[in-house]
């Protein structure tokens, strides 16, 4: 069975010849055949194949080698020492009493569920369960993953400088000048995320189906998927402000798509601290575009990654892809760069889930639904800069 080295070099190699055909059966014009371009079409389509196989046995192993860790530790002290009980929500007995109502319809409720009774009548997610849940989400979400998280009980307010004080030289023995600092407020809320699932009543009460793994499995990729849209397109009404609704465009395009030169003036119109810790987010279709693009010296800019669990490069910056980034179209904005640290996500609390009783009922299925509080703000939005096409007038904001 081939490993992830194997197929990073064989992907190398794909892209290697890519890059050969392209440069042995481009025209003088610039253009290819249609022919030509069928065939290149075929090689790159085998390259991004390969980043999915790469990226799909990458969580294979980070999940073996998760399961491979030790399930108890060995006692090194008085074997007699009692540990601590756990109580509450995170309490072994609350996840197991869980799992049972669940396959119940919540008719056997324990005295347990008690203490994880949510205001609107669902039952809070345990703990280990949550934990889970958000690995799930930190995984498939890739804001989750570049952006800060805060775990909020209320509406949280933060402080961020509007104006800074400037230097300014003094004479010998000059008087002092104070500048002030004028700082603005930005408030993460709270929106009401529902998902809801259904499991068939055979699925349900069979014991040896893994309810809690497909669960968490379900929940997870509905919640991720509706979260990173959100995050990333949200217009802040009911739900986050999206990344590319604040974030400032750098560069509106001359022509209907991108140029390699306007992609360069992107990286330089972001402010030299940001570039630090910058990185590039972008759709699949645009980074087909990207890949062809070449220096001065005819080297493509695009540099794939060979090591395991490091993301392929542009221009020296990381690239991380979603499909709900905009595509090549007039008025849109279909790239970020910049540090994605500055969007904030504000978790209100803790998710809780419901039993839908008699909505699939005749299907015989059961519904369960899962709700979060959430909400996104790029809380410094000269921190990101974007590409917008020429034309049109939506996209991010400048």
């Amino acid at each position: 069975m081939a490993t992830v080295m194997d197929l990073r070099n064989k992907r190398a190699s794909l892209w290697e010849g890519a890059k050969a055909f392209l440069d042995g059966h481009t025209g003088v014009d610039g253009k290819l055949s249609a022919e030509d371009a069928a065939t290149y079409d075929k090689m790159e389509a085998e390259v991004v194949a390969l980043d999915k196989d790469i990226e799909r046995m990458e969580r294979q192993a980070a999940i073996d080698a998760e399961l491979a860790k030790p399930t108890a530790e060995p006692i090194v002290n008085n074997p007699k020492a009692t540990m601590p009980i756990k109580t509450g929500r995170a309490s072994d007995e609350y996840r197991k009493d869980m799992i049972s109502a669940i396959r119940s319809n919540f008719r056997n409720v324990s005295n347990v569920l008690q203490e994880g009774v949510d205001s609107d009548g669902g039952y809070l997610v345990p703990e280990e369960m949550d934990n889970r849940l958000i690995d799930v989400l930190t995984e498939e979400n890739i804001m989750r993953n570049l952006g800060t998280k805060i775990t909020t009980s209320g509406e949280r307010k933060i402080n961020i400088a509007a104006t800074k004080p400037a230097a300014s030289w003094i004479e010998e023995g000059g008087a002092l000048t104070f500048g002030d600092a004028i700082f603005d407020q930005i408030i993460l809320d709270a929106y009401k995320l529902h998902v809801a699932i259904k499991v068939t009543e055979e699925l349900l009460y069979d014991n040896a189906f893994n309810l809690e793994s497909y669960i968490i499995d379900q929940f997870g990729k509905a919640i991720s998927n509706a979260e990173e849209d959100a995050f990333l397109n949200g217009d802040g009404q009911h739900k986050p402000t999206g990344l590319f609704q604040t974030a400032q465009t750098g560069i509106t395009t001359a022509g209907a798509t991108i140029t390699a030169d306007e992609l360069i003036s992107l990286v330089y119109t972001l402010k030299r601290p940001y570039r630090r810790n910058a990185a590039f987010i972008v759709n699949d279709k645009t980074l087909s575009v990207i890949r062809k693009f070449k220096d001065d010296n005819q080297a493509y800019i695009w540099q794939p990654s060979y090591q395991a669990g490091e993301p392929d490069r542009l221009l020296g910056y990381a690239v991380y892809t979603s499909p709900f980034v905009p595509t090549i179209a007039a008025g849109n904005t279909v790239l970020a760069f910049g540090d994605f640290s500055y969007y904030n996500i504000g978790d209100r609390g803790t998710r809780s889930m419901q039993e839908l009783k008699e909505l699939f009922a005749g299907n015989g299925m059961v519904g369960f639904v899962m709700k979060e509080r959430v909400d996104g703000k790029l809380v410094l939005p000269e921190a990101v800069q974007t590409i917008k096409i020429k034309g049109g007038s939506s996209g991010g904001k400048g």
